[in-house]
């Protein structure tokens, strides 16, 4: 599928899902708020477009076999030693949303690697493991093993910054660069008042989930809500529908429980690489923050502009370029400044 396409199609899939087919041509469709969703998805997002060709790989993890969804996509030049990007996504997140940075790599002549977390996206959800950073650093790395990959420049996205920290540190004879985009975890939610809660009570918040709360902590994510984010809303909400939710609701919790329970901003200093920050001024992210009693901490919490800084320091080798008026996804809100800083990043460390 072409680019221009894919994107002309992913736009589409809101409106016409969720609107009667006799209403489909209406000259004034409902707004985003308005939008409501009666077509269920799959929790393996089978039906949903992704713009390159998806593969699976399988992965034994405990007795059970699982498969972890991924794009491998070719740099644009052909050749088969091009230089290979790997690219993390978000909790809320999926391989798709990395579409534009996927043709920018691609088209600078660079291999671009996407998978799906397990848990994640089109891969297997899990509701019965223990997840961990250690097990999803290990299935990328088995995943780069499976594709003859030896080092990789990484790039993480919120969770994924959290997960691409840790392999950077974990695995550093794998990791050529670390790019990081807005990562949670840049603060120890544990030491900032954040309450512990039971898996059982993360659960019954996702089984909670209704289409108009999902929409109103996606809007958190950016200065100015635009029609085209509204897929951010539309995933989850059809998953809602499925009968396979309250598998997914459950694998969801677990990994709310690993982001809480695994803070890495302590692993910073041990991470070799060297390191690109592009971090959304405007983003306020932080998980757990309706668990803080104290309204002085709360509003403390999240503070990119400050935490962008700090992680600077922290890595020993590290080029903060900081976005105004963005949030909490650079590479969708301001993506000339985004690209722009990480193809400049990716060419210096081709020439080292």
């Amino acid at each position: 599928m072409k680019r221009r396409d894919f994107l002309r199609s992913a736009g589409a899939t809101t409106l016409v899902s969720a609107l009667p087919a006799s209403l489909s041509a209406a000259p004034d469709p409902p707004t985003s708020e308005e939008r409501t969703y009666t077509i269920p998805l799959g929790i393996g997002m089978e039906e949903y477009p992704y713009p390159y060709p998806v593969q699976y790989l399988p992965l034994t993890i405990g007795d059970r076999l699982h498969r972890m969804a991924y794009m491998d996509v070719p740099s644009s030049a052909g050749g088969a030693n091009a230089r290979a990007v790997l690219l993390l996504h978000g909790k809320n997140f999926w391989g798709e949303y990395w579409h534009e940075t996927i043709y920018q790599l691609t088209h600078a002549g660079y291999r671009v690697i996407v998978p799906d977390q397990i848990g994640f996206g089109k891969s297997a959800k899990p509701d019965d493991i223990t997840y961990s950073f250690d097990l999803l650093a290990a299935n990328t790395r088995q995943l780069l093993d499976a594709l003859g990959i030896r080092d990789i420049a990484v790039v993480g996205h919120s969770m994924g910054g959290m997960l691409a920290i840790h392999f950077a540190a974990t695995y550093p004879e794998r990791t050529r660069q670390l790019i990081l985009e807005n990562p949670i975890g840049l603060e120890d939610y544990r030491l900032q008042g954040v309450l512990p809660r039971t898996t059982a009570d993360l659960i019954q918040d996702e089984l909670g989930q209704t289409t108009e709360k999902i929409r109103a902590y996606r809007k958190t994510y950016f200065t100015q809500w635009l029609p085209s984010y509204e897929r951010f809303v539309e995933v989850p909400a059809r998953i809602l529908l499925s009968g396979e939710f309250p598998r997914y609701a459950r694998s969801a919790a677990l990994t709310s429980q690993m982001i809480y329970q695994q803070p890495v901003v302590h692993e910073l200093p041990l991470v070799r690489a060297p390191a690109l920050l592009v971090i959304g001024q405007s983003d306020r992210t932080a998980i757990g923050r309706d668990r803080v009693a104290d309204a002085a901490v709360r509003d403390r919490l999240g503070n990119y502009p400050q935490l962008g800084k700090a992680t600077a320091k922290a890595l020993s080798k590290a080029r903060l370029v900081e976005a105004p008026n963005c949030g909490h996804i650079p590479h969708i809100e301001a993506p000339d400044i985004f690209h722009r800083a990480l193809l400049t990043f990716l060419r210096q460390g081709d020439a080292a």
